[in-house]
């Protein structure tokens, strides 16, 4: 089997990682060096970007929304390289959601976040994706079984609209969804995680209790990504005809996906 593409140190690209060698149900493995994830790319240096070059990507799929893009900026260039931006929803969505997150006080965090609202915030958003934005996501697959492997695949921290396009890649590769909620996982790593920015220099601005208030936005939880399933579940009846009657793929084109993404 090819040997998974080693993880560098990126220096300006968080939760970068290659999500091959998971295991399917029939005894295959996502084959090493095709299939990336990360958090954005417009902070990568010119280290990260001779990296990220080695790769020999065809596609970078960036499913950041313009508020992304403003708080950011743009992916850099890589040579050679196809972006291909889908928006997704963002699970804290919107311009004033995120000043709340950066600028807001204690009270308002408080009333907004607090009491487990943050958490089911999270769950929801997730299961929303996954009912609303099948175009998308059948838009990515299909993209990847016709021509755009290698791929890399993220969007602001590349652990939600990316964790759950990775997600729904492995389940039509045939991964079991207790090795995609581990890989999922992998983003609670403190060097992977997003870095949140709170203005102000007060001790409050700082405080554990703003910590915790904001930490269900930040962490990679389990029941986040069981909720999107569920939602497959519950909504198709399960993973297959949720991949053909909701993302449109046909046999033939599951088929090619998996011969491009397995060993």
């Amino acid at each position: 089997m090819t040997q998974q593409i080693r993880e560098p140190e990126l220096s300006g690209v968080r939760n970068f990682r290659d999500v091959g060698g998971l295991p399917t149900s029939d005894g295959r493995r996502v084959r090493p060096g095709r299939l990336f994830r990360s958090g954005h790319l417009a902070h990568a240096t010119e280290t990260d970007t001779e990296f990220l070059g080695s790769l020999g990507l065809h596609t970078v799929f960036d499913f950041r929304n313009g508020a992304d893009h403003a708080l950011e900026g743009p992916d850099v260039e890589l040579p050679g390289v196809r972006n291909v931006n889908i928006p997704l929803s963002d699970p804290a969505d919107g311009r004033e959601f995120w000043k709340m997150v950066r600028d807001g006080d204690l009270e308002q965090l408080r009333s907004i976040l607090g009491g487990g609202k943050a958490a089911a915030r999270m769950a929801n958003s997730y299961r929303g994706i996954i009912k609303n934005r099948t175009a998308e996501h059948g838009r990515v697959l299909h993209a990847l079984a016709e021509d755009s492997v290698p791929a890399l695949l993220h969007c602001a921290a590349g652990k939600d609209r990316a964790g759950l396009s990775i997600a729904v890649t492995l389940l039509a590769l045939g991964v079991e969804r207790e090795a995609i909620v581990a890989d999922y996982l992998e983003s609670n790593a403190p060097h992977r995680r997003y870095r949140v920015r709170r203005s102000g220099e007060s001790a409050e601005a700082r405080s554990p209790e703003v910590t915790e208030l904001l930490s269900p936005l930040f962490d990679a939880r389990a029941e986040y990504l069981l909720a999107a399933f569920d939602t497959i579940d519950e909504t198709w009846g399960g993973v297959d005809p949720y991949l053909a009657q909701g993302l449109g793929l046909t046999p033939e084109t599951r088929d090619r996906l998996r011969e491009r993404l397995l060993d």
